[in-house]
């Protein structure tokens, strides 16, 4: 047991500690009640034109600070999804001096993903604001503005500059200073001037004469032709008579050379006359890019192409949109694909299947990612529980999240996740295309557009009838082709018998 003054000397000199430490600028808070917490204390679950703001144990949002200033909250960009590493602000709904309550809307945040309404993380008053509006490619926990208690203290924040101690902000990469010239020592002798080098044209290269050989040894020859150098650019050898020896081509430097060269017409760039603009690249567009370009090198693909005879689904599709006209009911035919997706994938569980590393996750239940063009970029809802909903009822969870993905509102487990995904180019006139494989999901079903063709019946007849073509691309880390094969024929089955979907 420590005694009454050893106690009070101690905390005397954690007090002295924490003052010498501040003044130097190393750390940014004072009092241990105020420290930084996690952003799950501050981003509730709430509804906002149909965004959910969801819990996030990760984004470090918000810290409180003194120093020079008044007690102030600093807060700072979060991360609104899993994926997110750079946000956009589009918009700030208050303005510096507006009161804010906890829960109102602080500002519109543009994700990797969708535009999502960030709230106030507590009570006070909007006393600067440190990121404009339309400022692009933010990184996750740079400082995006400070609340104050008191509305006298917002003045006070006028000219605060942000000194990088937000959470996990990058600060800004200062310009390198030029390195100062060194001072020559006094022994050193006067630097004399580098020779000067004349380039010499590739083309200035003297060829030999037709017929002529270089005299050099076998070992030689071979060494050269795997380093990619030319003997007669080694002048005499050391060898017997002057013969090139292995010896001389590995000592052999190739002497600095400026290389002309001229592209020919209808290769490289265009020339400078070309008419053209540069657009921005969106944070989707830039998540789009890094995902499809990691899947490509990642994961094995392989492809398996299936027709399809579509004359029993459009027949069904006409006769329950007829039916049910009056209740708002009209189905498409990649409702029935969707459908169909889901039962074979209950049939070959395989296929409904993710890659993670070090083992393989086999899904119980199948949601289906739907990939739809929002005109800024890809963006993949998903239905879930397919198996157990109706023609209907995926039919109008479809329309409803195409339309809130066109308008950027999904949340983001709307998006996030998924057992398997279905892409569907036919409504442009594309009959067949394949697919990159959406990670860490195993396959990917590639749909092209129905067309007429002319194929043997039962009987052996010709007839014509309405075919389509599917793709499906494979990770064949998980899915072999023999599993590939036994999914599509069940595909193929419920598309031809769509009758069968309703056993």
């Amino acid at each position: 047991m420590l005694g009454t003054g050893q106690n009070l000397k101690r905390s005397l000199s954690r007090l002295a500690s924490s003052q010498v430490q501040r003044r130097a600028g190393k750390i940014a808070s004072v009092s241990p009640s105020f420290v930084a917490r996690k952003s799950s204390t501050y981003i509730r679950p709430t509804f906002r034109q149909g965004l959910l703001l969801r819990r996030s144990e990760e984004a470090f949002l918000c810290s409180r600070g003194f120093a020079d200033y008044p007690s102030h909250i600093k807060v700072a960009l979060p991360a609104l999804s899993p994926t997110m590493e750079m946000g956009t602000i589009v918009s700030w709904e208050k303005k510096v001096g507006d009161q804010v309550s906890e829960g109102d809307l602080l500002c519109e945040i543009e994700t990797d993903k969708a535009t999502m309404g960030f709230e106030t993380p507590e009570e006070g008053y909007l006393a600067k604001v440190m990121i404009e509006a339309g400022t692009k490619d933010i990184p996750v926990g740079r400082l995006l503005c400070i609340i104050v208690e008191n509305p006298e203290d917002v003045a006070k924040f006028a000219d605060f500059t942000d000194d990088g101690s937000s959470a996990s902000a990058d600060p800004a990469p200062e310009k390198p200073k030029p390195a100062p010239a060194p001072t020559p020592a006094a022994s050193a002798p006067a630097a004399t001037p580098a020779p000067k080098v004349t380039p010499v044209s590739a083309s200035a290269t003297p060829k030999p004469a037709s017929g002529d050989r270089p005299f050099a040894s076998p070992a030689a020859k071979k060494l050269a032709a795997d380093r990619g150098i030319d003997l007669f650019q080694i002048k005499t050898g050391s060898g017997m008579d002057g013969m090139i020896t292995s010896r001389d081509v590995e000592n052999f430097k190739a002497p600095a050379t400026t290389t002309s060269f001229t592209a020919p017409l209808g290769l490289g760039f265009p020339s400078g006359d070309a008419v053209f603009s540069d657009a921005d690249t969106s944070n989707m567009r830039k998540v789009i890019a890094k995902r499809l370009q990691q899947s490509k090198h990642e994961i094995p693909h392989y492809y398996l192409t299936v027709e399809c005879t579509m004359d029993q689904i459009l027949k069904l599709r006409s006769e329950i949109n007829s039916t049910y006209e009056k209740e708002g009911i009209k189905l498409s035919v990649n409702d029935f694909i969707i459908k169909a997706t889901a039962l074979a994938s209950k049939r070959v569980p395989q296929c409904n299947s993710a890659w993670m590393d070090s083992f393989i996750r086999e899904y119980h239940t199948c949601d289906v990612s739907v990939a739809v063009d929002t005109g800024n970029g890809l963006i993949t809802p998903i239905v879930t529980n397919v198996e157990s909903k109706g023609l209907a009822e995926i039919s109008e969870t479809v329309k409803e999240l195409a339309a809130r993905a066109k308008e950027g509102k999904l949340q983001p487990q709307e998006f996030q996740g998924g057992t398997i995904t279905v892409s569907n180019l036919g409504m442009f006139g594309i009959n067949q295309f394949t697919a990159i494989i959406n990670p860490p999901q195993a396959c990917i079903l590639a749909i092209g557009g129905t067309e007429k063709k002319v194929i043997a019946n039962k009987n052996g007849e010709p007839v014509v009838a309405n075919v389509m073509r599917v793709t499906m691309s494979c990770d064949h880390r998980v899915v072999d082709g023999a599993v590939g094969a036994q999914w599509l024929k069940h595909f193929k089955r419920f598309m031809e018998n769509p009758q069968s979907m309703l056993l």
